[in-house]
């Protein structure tokens, strides 16, 4: 904050104050001495006395030019430099003391001049010598104005410089932030391309088999030695379904395929725990969970079906909970499944249009 926007403190306005009574006193002494001087001079006139002018004839100067120019020397001298409103408030004070000092000065040089009006080179002197004092005591006030306009510059100046190192130190900072920010991204990018060259040259550890995988052979086995290898499209361990043995039999030869998962001694899925179709948009697949209390194993079977006339064969004859499964799946998805003896909507009505879990499925009435 520069020094003229600030506040002044109480100590600077207490001795701000103090300053302002001296200069109205001398203001005021000297405007005093003035008046007595002009009725000094006036009485004498009054009186039939001799001119002031006349009575200082024989007390002129030796060289009148030399007083004329010092007159005027101290005339522009006390004289304000610049206009007073744009003046700072130090330059303002400085204009006011050299004008008192000159007034003074002109006071006494004046009373002087009616008091000693015999004494014609002492009173030269005089004058000389008071002119010479308000000369410098104006040049004095002038040099103190000066200083201190000075200082108030320096303090801009420095604050100034100030907030230009301020900006150098952000941009500097900001700088070497940025640079950081790119050294890391490099080592980033130099460790990561590191690490593609070991996982290239690195040969890749072959992955542990699953411990449902004997499960899995068996039940493959089991079914391939009775109905052929090709009656499954594929096997696999589910590795997002606690790894359960997978099995994905052909629509066509679903129901045997069933009927021998449930009467095999070896396998012995007694208990059908779930069924729920899905829609992938490209086809439907019916998905099944078996269990097996005397072998404590669990098997899952997929058949695939067309999504525009979906079709698998029932297995409530074969295992009875699948009844209201298969009711849902048919009530949501629309997937038929021949031989149930009672294929109707289970959570809809029957006049619902369409089936809400198919991808496609578009509301009927559109305000419901």
């Amino acid at each position: 904050m520069t020094e003229e926007k600030r506040k002044p403190t109480p100590e600077e306005k207490a001795k701000a104050a103090a300053e302002a009574r001296a200069k109205a006193e001398a203001l005021r002494k000297a405007k005093e001495e003035q008046q007595a001087a002009e009725q000094a001079g006036a009485e004498p006139a009054q009186a039939g006395a001799e001119p002031i002018g006349d009575s200082q004839a024989g007390a002129k100067p030796d060289n009148p030019t030399q007083a004329a120019v010092e007159s005027k020397a101290f005339d522009q001298s006390a004289a304000p430099s610049k206009p007073v409103s744009e003046m700072t408030p130090e330059e303002k004070a400085a204009a006011k003391a050299a004008a008192a000092a000159a007034a003074a000065a002109k006071a006494k040089a004046a009373r002087e001049g009616s008091a000693e009006s015999g004494a014609g080179g002492d009173d030269a002197d005089a004058k000389t010598k008071a002119a010479a004092a308000a000369k410098a005591k104006a040049a004095a006030a002038a040099a103190a104005a000066a200083k201190a306009k000075a200082a108030r510059e320096a303090a801009g100046q420095s604050g100034e410089s100030a907030e230009a190192g301020g900006d150098d130190a952000k941009a500097k900072a900001a700088a070497a932030a940025k640079a950081k920010a790119a050294a890391a991204a490099a080592a980033k990018a130099k460790a990561a391309k590191a690490g593609d060259a070991d996982t290239e040259t690195a040969p890749v550890a072959p992955k542990e088999p699953s411990k449902n995988q004997p499960f899995l052979d068996k039940y493959v086995a089991r079914i391939s030695e009775r109905f052929g290898a090709d009656v499954l499209e594929s096997s696999y361990i589910n590795e997002l379904a606690k790894e359960v043995p997978t099995l994905v039999v052909k629509n066509q030869r679903w129901h045997e395929v069933a009927q021998f998962l449930r009467d095999d001694e070896e396998l012995g899925f007694e208990y059908l725990s779930n069924l729920h179709g899905v829609d992938y948009e490209d086809r439907m697949e019916v998905y099944y969970h078996f269990y097996s209390y005397k072998n404590r194993q669990s098997v899952a079977v997929k058949v695939k079906t067309d999504r525009e006339q979906p079709t698998v064969a029932s297995v409530v004859d074969i295992w009875k909970g699948a009844d209201w499964n298969e009711r849902e799946t048919y009530d949501l998805l629309g997937i038929h499944f021949p031989g149930h003896t009672d294929l109707r909507r289970i959570l809809l009505p029957d006049d619902w249009v369409g089936y809400p879990l198919r991808k496609d499925y578009v509301q009927y009435d559109e305000e419901v």
